[in-house]
Formats: structure tokens, C-alpha cells, sequence
């Protein structure tokens, strides 16, 4: 290993000279993990700690109240609490896995497949991403609506299938597989699918991860689909559910608990989701292509 003046360069064990690296990565990672730890902090404070002036960032007198108050209400509500999340967790999973399935898919045909119209594609994909949902709110519906997909599950899913940023992201580690690797699998008989399946997927799967923690959120979040698409109530998600509560319960005091511990249900699935594929999220940003 490299050495400089008879040190070590990147120690394999810890060395007093890494202290100060140390001290910088702390530092940060607890600036990072402070609006994890308030939102958890504010889920149990009671009413009095919640209209504080000036607020806290810490409980000084848990309870969980505001856990009670949530899921009273909902109990009392027409719909089963179930049934918002079960379409939540529908409407996530296939959301997540079509869009991984399109967003590599259409990488990969962009990147390695050649025919007329490919760049201006790849053109429009990066003006899109320029425009934020709002402004395609009324093509979105008037798409949907067209369909005849209002009222559905799938009102929930077809709007936020396309993920201009993924597929970019996506596309930058499909341009990296080196062709003669292409070549060689159809020299070997493969087909573009089999290619695509068995060579370019193993070899993008940190890309595929991030991709799958950015729709994860997209969907998991997403309150615009049963605002906009949906009038039954029974189709509609818990995240649109869980935002409503504080106009519908009629007390907006009592519905600031009860957000603060909505907040928190809605947010520990995608911590949990980020925690499971962190690694391969860490080596796309790390390597920003394949090693």
C-alpha cells in the first residue's frame, strides 16, 4: 500500500491519523440524523409540547396519545383503515416494479439499440425534467381520463410510471456496459431481451436500486392520483387519508397530534425501504457506473 512521510495511506486498521476524519463524519452524520430523530420526537409529544413557542426539537413528556387519537379516528371511519393501506400497498409494489421494468427497459433499448427517433426520445426524457407534477397536472387527467381509468387502482399507478430522472440516471450505467460485451451475447445466440435480461440487468442492479427508492416514494407519498383521479373512497390510499385527517376530524388542535403520528407511519416505510438497499443505492452514487 501506498505510504507518505512512513504513514499509511488509508489504513486498513484505525490509526490516530484518521481521527479528524472521524470527527468531520460524526459531525455530518448527525446533522443528518436530526430531521429523522424530530420527526420521531414529534410524534409523541403531547398538545402542550406541540404548540410550544419557541418548539422544541426534543419530547420532554412522551405519550402516545396522538397514536390513540389516529387510530380512533379511524376506526370510526366508513372505510376500513385496511383498505387504505392494502391500496397503498398494491398501488406501491406494482408501481415500483413496472417502473423498474420500463425505466431499464427503455435504458437500454436508447443506449444500445440503434433506430431513428432515439436521440429526440432521449431529448424529450431530459426536458421533462425540467417541469415539476403541477404542471402536467391537467395532460395527466385528461389522459386518464380518456382511458377510462378514473375511479381505479390503476388511476393511481399510470400517471407516475414515467421517471424521467431514473431513466437518466439508468441510461449513464447501460452506456457504460461495454458493446463487445453485447456483441458477444448475440454471437452467442442470445436475443435482445436475453441480452438485456441476463447480461445488462446484473450489471446495472446499483442503478435499479436507486430507481426503485425514488418510485418507492413517488407512490408510497403520493397524494395527487386520489385527489385528482379518484372519486371512491374506498380506492384511495393511506398517505391521501392520513393528510385529510386533520380538515375531517373536526378538532384541528387534537388533528396536529394526529398528523405529527401520521407523519411518522408514512415515513417509516421508506426508511425501511432505504435501509434494505442502501448499499446498492451507495455504489451508484458511489461509482456513478460499473466498476
Amino acid at each position: 500500500m501506498s505510504s507518505y512521510r512512513g504513514q499509511r495511506i488509508n489504513p486498513t486498521r484505525f490509526h490516530h491519523s484518521q481521527i479528524k476524519f472521524y470527527i468531520i463524519l460524526i459531525l455530518v452524520a448527525l446533522l443528518m440524523l436530526f430531521p429523522i430523530l424530530f420527526i420521531f420526537s414529534h410524534a409523541f409529544k403531547p398538545l402542550n409540547e406541540l404548540f410550544d413557542y419557541p418548539p422544541k426539537f426534543y419530547v420532554v413528556n412522551p405519550t402516545f396519545d396522538n397514536f390513540r387519537n389516529l387510530f380512533n379516528t379511524t376506526s370510526q371511519s366508513l372505510v376500513p383503515f385496511s383498505r387504505y393501506l392494502l391500496n397503498s400497498i398494491i398501488v406501491t409494489t406494482f408501481g415500483v416494479i413496472l417502473t423498474i421494468i420500463i425505466t431499464t427497459m427503455t435504458a437500454y433499448a436508447l443506449s444500445k439499440m440503434k433506430f431513428k427517433g432515439r436521440d429526440a426520445i432521449f431529448q424529450i426524457n431530459q426536458t421533462a425534467l425540467m417541469f415539476v407534477s403541477t404542471a402536467v397536472t391537467i395532460p395527466r387527467y385528461l389522459i386518464i381520463s380518456s382511458l377510462g381509468l378514473t375511479n381505479t387502482i390503476l388511476a393511481h399507478i399510470v400517471p407516475l410510471l414515467a421517471l424521467p430522472v431514473g431513466l437518466f440516471l439508468v441510461k449513464q450505467f447501460v452506456d457504460q456496459v461495454p458493446n463487445e460485451l453485447i456483441e458477444s451475447a448475440h454471437l452467442d445466440g442470445a436475443n435482445e431481451f436475453q441480452t438485456y435480461w441476463h447480461v445488462v440487468i446484473p450489471i446495472i442492479k446499483p442503478a435499479i436500486a436507486t430507481v426503485a427508492i425514488l418510485s418507492f416514494q413517488t407512490f408510497w407519498n403520493n397524494v395527487e392520483t386520489s385527489s385528482i383521479f379518484v372519486n371512491d373512497e374506498s380506492k384511495r390510499t393511506l398517505a391521501f387519508y392520513l393528510n385529510t385527517l386533520t380538515s375531517t376530524s373536526g378538532n384541528t388542535v387534537a388533528g396536529q397530534g394526529m398528523a405529527a403520528a401520521a407523519s411518522l407511519i408514512m415515513f417509516v416505510p421508506n426508511l425501511i425501504f432505504f435501509i434494505i438497499v442502501q448499499n446498492s443505492v451507495m455504489d451508484t452514487m458511489a461509482h456513478s457506473g460499473i466498476k
